[in-house]
């Protein structure tokens, strides 16, 4: 099983979990030609995808979506509201195309399976996705607002995890962006802070965690070592039984592939 995130920023997410069988894409936050580039990284090409699982309607996650869908014919995985909200877009994808899923409801694409779960975001109908082969489980986690004990136990036990760290605190409030939009980002339905994030991987990390990917860090209220400085801090420092040196952790790249987690 592999994991691998394509392109993670506010600008422009994608990452690829797959088998030796089943690729899949979480979200096509990017233009097709840059989703068929960081494929090629991985020895695959569009016509090798089984599914695109989509966790929520913005654009900085489905820019993509029409373009790569609509040439390989990829069905796509989202919730009703999500499914609602992507018709209403212009250029959307081919209806024909859309698989309706719903959150704590597992499916399956060939040999994976899927669990998507709830997460706290300002969009329709938003989730987060688990996916397993075998006895190897990793899970896709960006674009929440906050976490709470649901999202704790739908996490634990992940061998791989891809976990938002969005932005540094300090950062996004001396920064340049209007108050609505600070306060929106620090909302319940905003984005985890750096802080955040390593108060949830503290709390989900176990001994099958091999890799956690820092992902969906904010261009302009984030920088990759303010991420994984501020996590390492909170799971060192916390009552985590584990420590950062217990696993892989790194930051998502923004505009290229990052390094490929085999399991």
């Amino acid at each position: 099983m592999r994991l691998c995130s394509i392109a993670s920023g506010s600008s422009g997410n994608c990452v690829y979990v797959g088998s030796e069988a089943t690729h899949l894409l979480v979200d096509v936050g990017i233009s097709g030609k840059r989703v068929e580039e960081g494929l090629a990284t991985l020895e695959l090409t569009g016509g090798d995808l089984d599914g695109i699982l989509i966790t929520h309607e913005h654009t900085d996650h489905i820019a993509g979506l029409c373009v790569i869908s609509k040439k390989y014919h990829i069905p796509i995985y989202a919730t009703e509201g999500t499914i609602q909200a992507i018709q209403n877009c212009k250029n959307a994808p081919d209806p024909e195309l859309f698989r309706q899923i719903a959150a704590d409801e597992k499916f399956v694409v060939k040999d994976l399976t899927v669990a998507p779960m709830r997460i706290s975001h300002d969009a329709a109908q938003p989730v987060a996705y688990r996916i397993g082969y075998g006895n190897h489980r990793v899970a896709v986690c960006t674009d929440l607002g906050v976490y709470n004990d649901y999202t704790v136990e739908c996490l634990k036990g992940m061998d791989a995890l891809l976990l938002e760290a969005n932005h540094d605190i300090n950062m996004l409030q001396v920064g340049p962006y209007p108050y609505y939009l600070k306060q929106r980002i620090l909302g319940e339905k905003g984005h985890l802070s750096n802080e955040n994030a390593g108060r949830l991987l503290s709390r989900v990390l176990c001994d099958r965690t091999k890799a956690v990917v820092l992902g969906h860090l904010s261009k302009e209220n984030n920088l990759p070592e303010l991420a994984y400085e501020a996590v390492r801090m909170e799971i060192t420092m916390g009552d985590c039984p584990y420590r950062a040196e217990d696993f892989q952790m790194m930051v998502a790249k923004r505009s290229q592939p990052s390094e490929v987690i085999e399991l």
